[in-house]
């Protein structure tokens, strides 16, 4: 399916690779005002405390230095900027290290457009790859990153169809 062609990870030994699908509620245009900041995931990322973009406007390479909020197995993240396609909704984006266990982590979500309930809606698939980190398996290590993505894509989800209600 046509849909699916920038959600194919090619994963090593050592690296796992899935993918998650949203329904949401809201036009396409709408969510994805949100989904294309890339220097501010906390929009609707809800465990992103903060974010300081290393250059003055947001391009492919640009690099991002994430907060995280306390409470998790995390402070910090550096971030890059793989893709971003405004016509096609595509964003991927790059792990480039931090104070966490993800290693060789990438991302690729896009957006597209649906019918929801007879309105506007859209589909937003997230899909990654990255490194089994030492002393875990691969359906651990899969298990904590959908549980990550899956969250980030409800708050997604909340965010964008309270705004698609607001007048």
């Amino acid at each position: 399916m046509e849909i699916w062609r920038h959600h194919k990870h090619e994963a090593r030994e050592n690296q796992c690779t899935s993918a998650l699908v949203k329904h949401i509620k809201a036009p396409l245009p709408l969510v994805w005002s949100l989904l294309r900041r890339f220097d501010e995931p906390q929009q609707y990322k809800p465990f992103v405390s903060g974010c300081v973009l290393q250059q003055a406007h947001v391009s492919i390479g640009s690099v991002r230095e994430v907060n995280v909020k306390s409470g998790l197995p995390a402070t910090t993240s550096t971030e890059r900027l793989e893709q971003l396609d405004d016509d096609r909704h595509i964003l991927a984006v790059k792990i480039l290290g931090g104070d966490h266990r993800l290693r060789n982590y990438s991302s690729v979500v896009t957006a597209h457009p649906e019918v929801v309930e007879g309105a506007p809606g859209t589909v937003v698939i997230e899909s990654f790859l990255v490194d089994v980190p030492d002393g875990n398996t691969k359906d651990e290590t899969s298990y904590f990153v959908r549980a990550f993505i899956s969250f980030n894509l409800s708050s997604l989800a909340t965010v964008s169809e309270r705004m698609a209600v607001q007048p």
